[in-house]
């Protein structure tokens, strides 16, 4: 099982991605795989994102206690600079 603070991580990155290409399934279907193994298998709770200029910061509730966990927003948009630098690369293909 990955940590805690990867998961966070990963599924911060994919969320940001989902916030910006709602369109996109496999942003959405990867977004919907890390949002399972926080709820499921980390067993966490009330989940929200805060941003600021520097930092996204993700609350949650973590065996009986509220939690903050913090990444630097250049980590965290590096996958949607990605894609909005080459869009060619991740193009959306629709439903077959």
């Amino acid at each position: 099982m990955k940590s805690l603070q990867d998961t966070i991580y990963n599924w911060l990155t994919i969320k940001v991605v989902c916030n910006e290409r709602p369109d996109d399934r496999a942003a959405a279907d990867t977004e919907k795989m890390f949002w399972g193994m926080l709820t499921d298998d980390h067993a966490l709770k009330n989940i929200t994102i805060e941003t600021d200029e520097v930092m996204y910061y993700v609350h949650y509730d973590h065996d009986g206690e509220r939690k903050k966990s913090r990444y630097p927003r250049e980590l965290i948009e590096i996958m949607l600079n990605q894609i909005n630098a080459s869009p060619d690369k991740y193009e959306n293909y629709p439903d077959e």
